[in-house]
């Protein structure tokens, strides 16, 4: 039998996504691996479910290793001891998490890292992306990941610091990652008094998908902002970077799937039985480069 990956990724309804599903079977099947990817529909509780179940299963179809982009921003670290326990590897996507070390150092011969993007890069660059946009300063609305995940977390600071000095200030909404989720938040704060009274100059989110959704409720609430620029992230060639192309938004940044890498690193410890890097960092770049 060939040895099993379990990919536990957000949502089906996020471009990016469903790009790391892609990038996991192909890497997969480089690979002669056999995959399952589950979604948790953006619910934390169903994903532990969802991941104890193969946890707890019998030990000869147990996975070789789970690939997991964890709902809650704290990583499931219970899930990922238990997970360790059984003789599985954990490989987290885009978390910051403190305990791999500590998970590494107890259970060596499994494949244990974090693969993510420098989301301080991300947030440098977005950051950078405001500045030759607003040369003469102003005010960002800017919608922000989940608060308590760490990608959500750098990004944020490292526009802070980026722009720290200059005249742009960032109007702060939150949002689940979800084009629907931005939309929604867009609109419960065009819908406060206010808001009347915050000019506005350029709309930034932490991912294209929420641009979008930023898009669609000042289209219908606010619709002569769409003259201003829209920034966002993920910089897919049929998402954010089409959109850039269309006009749509301003600017993105190009961030590399997390999935193929993380395969790779389980294959090449499946070969090999030698031990993973604890981290793996992923470097984004602008798009268009020019900007």
């Amino acid at each position: 039998m060939r040895p099993k990956v379990v990919a536990s990724l957000l949502t089906k309804e996020q471009d990016f996504q469903a790009i790391q599903a892609i990038d996991a079977e192909r890497a997969a099947a480089r690979a002669d691996l056999d995959l399952e990817i589950v979604y948790a529909n953006n619910n934390g509780a169903l994903q532990i479910v969802q991941l104890q179940r193969f946890i707890h299963a019998p030990a000869g179809s147990r996975p070789a290793a789970i690939i997991a982009h964890t709902v809650a921003g704290e990583g499931l670290a219970n899930v990922a001891r238990d997970a360790a326990k059984a003789g599985i590897g954990w490989i987290i996507l885009s978390r910051d998490v403190p305990y791999i070390d500590s998970l590494r150092a107890e259970y060596p011969l499994l494949p244990i890292a974090i693969v993510s993007t420098d989301q301080w890069a991300v947030g440098r660059i977005q950051g950078q992306q405001f500045q030759r946009l607003l040369a003469s300063g102003g005010n960002v609305l800017y919608v922000q990941g989940p608060p308590d995940t760490s990608a959500a977390q750098q990004r944020l600071a490292a526009v802070e610091k980026t722009i720290a000095g200059s005249s742009i200030n960032l109007k702060v909404l939150t949002a689940r990652w979800t084009e629907s989720s931005a939309e929604e938040a867009v609109v419960s704060w065009l819908r406060m008094s206010n808001s009347e009274t915050y000019p506005v100059h350029l709309i930034g989110a932490q991912n294209d998908a929420m641009a979008a959704g930023a898009r669609n409720a000042i289209g219908t609430r606010r619709p002569e902002w769409l003259r201003l620029p829209f920034t966002g992230c993920d910089g897919l060639p049929e998402g954010g970077q089409r959109l850039v192309n269309e006009g749509k938004l301003a600017a993105t940044i190009i961030v590399q799937s997390n999935t193929g890498p993380a395969i790779d690193l389980v294959a090449s410890h499946l070969r090999s039985a030698g031990p993973v890097p604890a981290r793996l960092i992923l470097q984004p770049r602008a798009y268009p480069a020019t900007l």
